[in-house]
């Protein structure tokens, strides 16, 4: 019989246009001054205009914060903790992103219940409680609007994480209205994110589950089919809201069953070089499946059987190396750099890239297969 546990945020809405009834939602968990923490980009494009005036319909106050960044600063939650007490609000909006999200919940938790960030990374360490949080995410990769997780940059460039059920929202609000239009190597780099999500949740080595196995098989089923017509066809309503469901269903399966090497070798990628997550993702993905192969082989070949329907006899070495193959594939159509060395890295740089990443082992203990910093290693360099 098996034994585990499950958790997720309480409520959950799909809804198009639901964003235009964010102050309706926000009244209703007894919020009157909404602190949204979003980015630049996002209010350049107005994407956030319906919901500001949904609030103001609802005559909910509200402060924005437009100052995140991409692998949101330890500095740049700091500045926003400051702005949000400062204003006197009671709710929070995350808007946006992955780093806005996880900006988000970190606003709410710590206006709410001081306490300072380096004493808080790592799992179960944050206090609470934490204030009312609504989370609104305009792409589909992250799933971090279903997570417990808030992934940081130190000063010291290495990515740290807070990991706490006091940072699952009260609402998550799918509205995939907000990801029409996002440009080819946006929706590329998230969807091959949500896609290592729901790949590393079915193969972890600990906390796998049946329910975070069925939340990552239908995940990468609508990720899969959906990717390649959402890169070609940013404004296909259906598409966009597979896209999005499908990595709703991939956080809430790593969310519970969690991720591995190719999160834990993506990192130091993001802190050194500024890459953006999903594609320090992508850039590894390959390499580690191969790695993880010999190991995870019925794992794999049970991933494989789920996206083609032509493997459903097929014995698990031929299974697992067609899915394998067919990731490897569909990976090498993304628009955007295919290699360490096409997105900049640089080759000397690859064993302290190597040294950093064997110091997530909250992440590479869930990996399938052990990983030395000799793996590590050759891992950056098949991958450059």
């Amino acid at each position: 019989m098996s034994q585990f546990s499950f958790e997720t945020a309480p409520r959950i809405l799909c809804e198009q246009g639901g964003a235009d009834r964010l102050g309706e939602l926000a009244i209703g968990l007894g919020i009157s001054h909404v602190f949204l923490v979003t980015d630049a980009g996002l209010i350049q494009a107005r994407m956030i205009a319906g919901a500001l005036a949904s609030l103001a319909d609802a005559k909910v106050r509200v402060t924005v914060f437009s100052e995140v960044q991409a692998d949101p600063p330890e500095q740049v939650v700091e500045a926003a903790v400051r702005a949000a007490l400062a204003a006197g609000v009671d709710g929070v909006v995350g808007f946006g992103g992955g780093s806005s999200l996880d900006s988000a919940k970190l606003v709410a938790l710590l206006v709410r219940t001081p306490q300072a960030l380096p004493a808080i990374y790592g799992i179960g360490l944050a206090r609470g409680p934490r204030l009312p949080l609504i989370q609104v995410p305009t792409t589909a990769g992250t799933g971090s609007e279903v997570t417990p997780i808030s992934i940081l940059t130190t000063p010291s460039h290495e990515k740290k994480g807070v990991v706490s059920p006091l940072l699952y929202p009260d609402l998550a609000l799918l509205d995939s209205r907000l990801t029409l239009g996002l440009p080819p190597a946006v929706t590329a780099m998230t969807g091959v994110d949500a896609m290592v999500h729901a790949v590393e949740a079915f193969s972890t080595r600990l906390k796998k589950n049946p329910l975070s196995d069925a939340l990552a098989i239908k995940a990468l089923q609508l990720l899969y089919a959906n990717l390649s017509a959402a890169v070609s066809d940013g404004q296909d309503p259906v598409v966009r809201e597979n896209m999005l469901i499908g990595s709703l269903f991939a956080g809430m399966a790593f969310a519970n069953a969690p991720v591995a090497a190719v999160h834990a070798l993506a990192y130091p990628l993001g802190g050194h070089y500024g890459l953006p997550h999903g594609l320090s993702n992508s850039l590894v993905f390959v390499a580690v499946l191969k790695f993880n192969l010999p190991v995870a082989q019925a794992l794999y070949a049970e991933l494989g059987r789920s996206i083609l329907p032509p493997l459903a006899g097929a014995p698990d070495d031929e299974a697992a190396a067609a899915f394998v193959a067919a990731i490897s594939a569909l990976v090498a159509t993304m628009p955007y750099a295919q290699s360490l060395r096409a997105a900049g890295v640089k080759q000397e740089d690859l064993p302290m890239l190597a040294q950093d990443a064997m110091k997530i082992g909250r992440l590479l203990v869930n990996n399938p297969r052990d990983v030395t910093l000799e793996d590590a290693l050759a891992l950056y360099q098949a991958a450059f």
